[in-house]
Formats: structure tokens, C-alpha cells, sequence
């Protein structure tokens, strides 16, 4: 019967994971295919930017599915069930889970240090080459060795850097925690592939502080406000050609009479001709918008979108909160900078948490939350892309629109979002760590009451409490991925302060938002620097 009950628990958390499998497949690809160029599109890059994609997502689907394992391992009264009592049957579904987290973060460092940069210099190099296949690869190959090499240095370090308990003023609780950290085993291959994640997630916390927070304001404000009206654009865009003209045909009427130009003239006259070509072409952009059934629909949907608007804001407010009452309660009962800012349980009452707690014995919901989070997180963080663009610095290395955005970009694309879905992980922990590092576990807590006969002494009563640090070791699971997010304090550490950094660029990013008006109903689709040839994108 104990048995029984297991397989059709393990089932059901498998089963809504492989579901969730095949939605990320299916989402992958779509977006994916929204924005490739049909003039540049590849096979490999289109399946190398899907593939890596899922596989980031895969790797937060399988989030849920660790903390509902440790979470029905135990009844609401805080006992074992049945066939969770051997400790041999908790180490085989504990290993499972390490496991897929092993398989998954191994094929991320394959994406991002192999795959991904081979592919996006072979395509670099075939727009240099002439066709030369050969020289394509070697070229590539070239380049991506340098990125092994970034890929081995990073798992040595992991596999041989010391993790001494750093000196604290609780060295109790912090031996407790550390005790944690070394049930795993005692193997070099954790700390090498933690220590190579960590890194990467340290990039994506970077990304998401610069993406993901603009896209948090960007995103809800630009579905409220709505775009311009399309006749009003086109009626301003003719009143501009109409001005360009006429000021192309004053300087033209300067050499009539055979006298050349001055060089300032002929700069003007370069300029006001590559305004007048940028004008045309969004004046056919406007002519087609006008007549696309899709604008028609989105004008009927605008009560829709303000609603989407106002839910998507209220969203971004309710994570931010959460993300202060976290950060702030590990300030005030953490134990300090020197181990990560570690926190002993939950002090502050998050909201965020509170629900997740609520929703986990109701599984899936707290399993369609945690999806939903996160792909709130990817949505968000590819708007904000898609506004700003890939930069380097101050250098704008490509933009990123529908149907019109080339390979390497796409790999670019999915190198961020990549590595912002692994930070993900991490900015959950900070929305909710009390449910990410145990779930909904109960132990029984032996305490002394005073008994009703006061010539017996004091009794002994066994009291439920949520699982935290303080527990028996033997008592509360910890979850794998808590453990893969904080096997190294001083990546903790620069998370923490990230978070304080996330939650200044996200006001920042809703001050610059709300300062803005309506964007064009053709945003991003007609740029100075683009061709005339990249308008057949859209004549169909």
C-alpha cells in the first residue's frame, strides 16, 4: 500500500512536469519563429535557439517538481508517510531530482560554452567567407576554444577552491547550514558544476537587472497606454514628407544656375534624402498596419489590454514588495554578510511566500504559480530586450524585432534569456525562501507543558512546526536546488545586494516609463540604418 501510494504520488508530479515539458517545447518554438528573419533564417540557429531556450525553462519546471517530492514526503502533522520512513527510499527520490539537476546544468554549460558560441561564429564567419565551409569551421572552432577554456578553469576552481565555514558570529547555526551543504557528498562534481552555474547565474543576475526590471515597468505601461492612432500617424508622417521635399527642392534650387553646391549644402542634402526614404517607407509600414486585420483586433481588444496592463503592474509591484520584505528580513535576522546572508527561517510575513505555502498542498497550483512566475519573468525580460536591444557597453550590437531579426542575434537572444532564467531560481528563493528551501514540511517538536495534575511535574507534548533551520537534521529536507543556489556563500552574497540593485532599476525603469507617451503602432519596424529590402518582411 506504502509502495503503492509513492508510485502514484512520483507519478504525478512526473506527469505535470512532462506536460510542462511539452508546453515549453511548443512556446520555445513559437517565439522563436515570431522573431527569426525569413530572409536569413537558419535550420541551426533556429534549432540551437529553441533547444537552448527549453532548455532553461525545463530547468525552472523542474523546481516544482523537488519541492512538491520533499513536501509529500511528510503528512500535515509533520510525520513521515509510509513509504517516505526509510531513509534509503528518501536518499533514491532525493538523488532523482540531483540527478535531472546534473543532466540539465551540464547541458547549459554545453549551450553556453560549446553550442551556442560555435554556432554564432560559424555564421560570423560565413558573412566574411565565400562560401569556404572548411575555413567556416576551423575559423569557429577557433574562437570557440577560448570559451572551453573560460568552461574548464571555472570547474576547476569549483572542484578545488576550500569552503571553509567563513567566521562568523553564529557559528551554530552556520555549522547547521553547512551541514547541509556537505550531505550531498563529498565529491569534487557538485562544487564544480555549482561553481560554473554560479557563475553564469551571476551574468544572468546582470541581464535581469538590466532587462527584466525595465521590462517589469515597460511591459504594463505601454498595454495601458496603447499605441497612436494609426490615421493621425499617417497624416503626421505626409506632413513630414511634405516638408523634407520642399526643403530638398530649396537647396536643389541653389545650383540651377550651374554653380555647385558647398560641402555644408551637400551634407544637408545627403541627410534630408536619407529622411525622405526613412519617411516613404514608414509611410507603406502605416499604409499596411491600416489595413492589417491584427490592428483592427487589437483596437477591439484595448479593454482587454488596459486589464492585462493593470494585472501585469499590480504583478510587478507585488514581486518587488516581496523581493524588499525578503532582502530586508535578511539584514535584520540573517547571519551576516560573511555566509551569504543566509536567513533561519521566515521573520517577515511575504506575501508571496504565505501563498505559495497556501497553494502547495493543492497540487498543481502552486506548480502552475511557479510556471506562470517564471514565464512572467522571460515575457518581462524580453520586452525590456526588445525595447533597449543587445548592447555591449555603449555599443548597440543588434536589435531585436519580429520577423526581422537575424541568427546571431536569435543566439544572443537566448544566451540572455538563458542565463536570466537560471537567475530565476535564485529570485524566487528571495520571493519565497521559506517555500523554496522546504516546501510545506512539518516537524513534531518535543516540548515540556505544564500537566493538569500539578503533583505528575511537566509533560511531554510532541507540536507541529514549519520546517526551518532550527529543525533536526532528520526531521526537514531540504530541497536540491537550495542547495545548488547556495553552496557558495559569497555568490549569496553578490545575489543579495543584487536584488537591492534589481528593485532601484525597476523604480527607475517605472519613472521613465510612465515619463513617456503612446509608441508608434509600428514601433521598431522602420529605423535609418535599415534597407529597403527588409520591408518585403511585411508586404505579405
Amino acid at each position: 500500500m506504502a509502495a503503492q501510494s509513492f508510485l502514484s504520488e512520483s507519478l504525478l508530479g512526473w506527469s505535470i512536469f512532462t506536460f510542462i515539458l511539452l508546453v515549453i517545447l511548443a512556446f520555445c518554438w513559437v517565439y522563436i519563429r515570431k522573431f527569426q528573419s525569413r530572409q536569413e533564417s537558419e535550420v541551426v540557429s533556429t534549432i540551437t535557439a529553441i533547444c537552448a531556450l527549453a532548455i532553461a525553462l525545463i530547468t525552472s519546471a523542474l523546481l516544482p517538481v523537488d519541492i512538491f517530492l520533499v513536501s509529500f514526503m511528510k503528512y500535515p502533522n509533520g510525520t513521515y508517510k509510509e513509504w517516505a520512513a526509510n531513509n534509503e527510499t528518501r536518499a533514491q527520490i532525493e538523488d532523482t531530482v540531483l540527478y535531472g539537476y546534473y543532466t540539465l546544468y551540464s547541458i547549459i554549460l554545453f549551450c553556453v560554452f560549446l553550442w551556442i558560441p560555435f554556432v554564432y561564429f560559424y555564421y560570423e564567419e560565413r558573412d566574411d567567407d565565400n562560401g569556404n565551409k572548411c575555413s567556416q569551421v576551423k575559423n569557429a572552432l577557433k574562437y570557440t576554444i577560448g570559451f572551453v577554456i573560460v568552461c574548464v578553469v571555472l570547474l576547476l576552481i569549483g572542484a578545488f577552491v576550500p569552503l571553509e565555514t567563513p567566521p562568523g558570529q553564529n557559528s551554530t547555526q552556520w555549522e547547521k547550514v553547512q551541514y547541509l551543504f556537505e550531505e550531498l557528498g563529498s565529491s569534487h562534481g557538485l562544487p564544480a558544476l555549482s561553481f560554473s552555474i554560479s557563475s553564469l547565474t551571476l551574468i544572468g543576475m546582470l541581464a535581469v537587472i538590466t532587462y527584466t526590471a525595465y521590462g517589469m515597468s515597460v511591459l504594463p505601461l505601454n498595454l495601458i497606454k496603447g499605441t497612436r492612432s494609426v490615421m493621425y500617424e499617417r497624416l503626421e508622417n505626409t506632413e513630414d514628407i511634405d516638408d523634407v521635399e520642399h526643403q530638398i527642392e530649396k537647396l536643389k534650387s541653389k545650383c540651377k544656375d550651374g554653380r555647385p553646391l558647398s560641402s555644408r549644402d551637400r551634407h544637408n542634402l545627403q541627410e534630408l534624402e536619407g529622411k525622405l526614404q526613412v519617411l516613404q517607407r514608414r509611410g507603406r509600414h502605416l499604409e499596411i498596419a491600416e489595413r492589417n486585420c491584427c490592428t483592427k483586433v487589437g483596437s477591439a481588444l484595448r479593454p482587454f489590454k488596459v486589464l492585462l496592463g493593470i494585472f501585469f503592474i499590480l504583478v510587478a509591484l507585488l514581486f518587488t514588495v516581496a523581493l524588499f520584505i525578503s532582502n530586508l528580513d535578511k539584514a535584520l535576522h540573517s547571519a551576516g554578510i560573511s555566509s551569504g546572508f543566509i536567513i533561519f527561517g521566515t521573520n517577515l510575513t511575504n506575501p508571496l511566500n504565505e501563498l505559495l505555502l497556501a497553494l502547495q498542498p493543492v497540487f498543481p497550483l502552486d506548480y502552475i504559480l511557479i510556471t506562470v512566475i517564471t514565464m512572467y519573468f522571460v515575457l518581462t525580460s524580453m520586452a525590456g530586450i526588445r525595447h533597449m536591444g543587445i548592447w555591449f557597453f555603449w555599443i548597440r550590437l543588434y536589435k531585436i524585432r519580429p520577423k526581422r531579426t537575424r541568427p546571431q542575434a536569435l543566439l544572443f537572444l537566448c544566451m540572455i534569456l538563458l542565463l536570466i532564467v537560471l537567475h530565476t531560481s535564485y529570485m524566487i528563493y528571495s520571493l519565497a525562501p521559506q517555500y523554496v528551501m522546504y516546501g510545506s514540511q512539518k516537524y513534531l517538536s518535543q516540548s515540556q507543558m505544564p500537566s493538569a495534575d500539578p503533583t505528575s511535574g511537566n509533560a511531554t507534548v510532541a507540536i507541529t512546526k514549519i520546517c526551518d533551520a532550527d529543525a533536526p537534521e532528520d526531521q526537514c529536507i531540504v530541497t536540491r536546488s537550495y542547495l545548488f543556489l547556495h553552496k557558495f556563500w559569497f555568490f549569496s552574497t553578490i545575489y543579495y545586494f543584487g536584488n537591492w540593485a534589481f528593485i532601484g532599476a525597476f523604480l527607475v525603469g517605472l519613472v521613465v516609463s510612465c515619463c513617456r507617451g503612446k509608441k508608434s503602432v509600428i514601433e521598431g519596424e522602420v529605423e535609418a540604418d535599415d534597407s529597403d529590402i527588409s520591408d518585403d518582411e511585411y508586404v505579405h
